[in-house]
């Protein structure tokens, strides 16, 4: 039997949710830009794509403003939807910063003490960190300088990090008025011992890509230093393994006069990122010559075990995080924010503690107290 009497509609339907208005070259912005896949000759394949969606805000270490946020939501959508994408990368502008979190300018100036108006915010932020595990095409974090604060907890719900050897990794939550539950707290567990993962989360270090690889929380580490022609490996990091104190160490950021040394090498090369996107090219030909469906159930499958504690936290982490900008953030934000005319980025910690031990109320007059004065 013929089954000509079928209809068929073969005009291609259009799946985004969202248009253009939140992509944009000017700062700070989002870039969503169409690469085509290339082969290991480097010969672009006729018809492919990778997505690559672009932090650009590097006069403020790609922080996340608001409207960037919604910039993230849509690029990842637009990418889910794109039936010639293979893969997404998750980048940054410039060779300094991939993301360093929120926007603390914004957060001082706007959200604090503003606790409902700082829970829609992160309404927004909990729609950007699910755009990304809910992506249907693998996500590839190309780091590109350091990832820290929020931009460690967004990047760690991409699926793999290729990542520049001069970037570091940590939390800054505690130091500065939050708490890293915007994924940190969830995903942490996942790519660290627990003990690691506490002590990641609440010591404000930060810590080496060769260490983060060392200790499974990355894939690729490459050099991005270049001198005379040479690849030059980050002098600022131990790459030999060694036993202290009865523990092996490895990637640890060298101190004193060996960071001055290091500081001098680094004066004499260029920054080159051809090792770091040959490392993505790579991984995205690799998907190429995989079923795009046994692909995606497979990754989806590993996401959901982040993404089963992210669910269980995300509501109320969310109010908490509201609440708190009339605490703790309304002074952490400001004291980050004042830095340049105080000389500190922190409140006095032994003050605030000797302060709410007594049970004084937090206003005004407690700010003074605790934050720096100006010089």
């Amino acid at each position: 039997m013929s089954l000509d009497f079928l209809r068929r509609d073969n005009e291609l339907k259009d799946h985004s949710l969202i248009g253009d208005e939140y992509f944009g070259e000017e700062q700070p912005s989002v870039i969503y830009e169409r690469r085509p896949v290339t082969d290991p000759d480097g010969k672009a394949i006729d018809g492919l794509y990778s997505a690559w969606i672009t932090l650009n805000n590097p006069a403020q270490y790609n922080s996340y403003t608001t409207e960037m946020v919604k910039g993230v939501i849509a690029a990842f959508q637009r990418a889910s939807s794109d039936r010639d994408v293979v893969a997404a990368v998750f980048t940054a502008v410039g060779d300094k910063s991939w993301c360093s979190g929120g926007n603390t300018a914004e957060y001082a100036s706007y959200y604090s003490r503003r606790p409902t108006e700082y829970g829609d915010y992160i309404d927004l932020f909990v729609g950007m960190v699910d755009s990304i595990l809910n992506c249907k095409k693998p996500v590839i974090c190309r780091v590109n300088g350091m990832r820290v604060a929020g931009g460690q907890e967004i990047g760690m719900a991409t699926d793999l990090t290729v990542s520049s050897d001069m970037a570091v990794y940590g939390q800054a939550g505690p130091k500065h008025g939050s708490a890293p539950v915007g994924g940190s707290t969830d995903f942490l567990p996942w790519f660290l011992s627990m003990e690691d993962a506490i002590y990641n989360c609440v010591s404000c270090e930060l810590w080496s890509a060769y260490k983060m690889k060392f200790k499974g929380m990355i894939s690729k580490v490459v050099p991005v230093l270049k001198k005379a022609g040479e690849w030059v490996p980050n002098p600022k990091v131990r790459t030999d393994t060694w036993a202290e104190n009865g523990q092996v160490v490895y990637g640890e950021m060298v101190q004193g006069a060996a960071l001055n040394e290091a500081e001098a090498v680094i004066a004499e090369c260029t920054v080159d990122f051809e090792l770091l996107d040959k490392e993505v090219n790579a991984l995205i030909w690799r998907f190429t010559n995989l079923f795009p469906n046994c692909l995606m159930n497979s990754i989806d499958a590993i996401r959901g075990k982040k993404r089963f504690f992210w669910d269980q936290q995300k509501a109320a982490q969310r109010h908490w995080l509201a609440a708190n900008m009339n605490n703790e953030a309304w002074l952490g934000f400001n004291a980050f924010e004042s830095r340049k005319l105080t000389g500190k980025d922190t409140i006095d910690f032994v003050k605030y503690r000797q302060l709410i031990a007594k049970g004084v109320q937090i206003d005004e007059h407690f700010a003074e107290q605790v934050l720096a004065a100006p010089r």
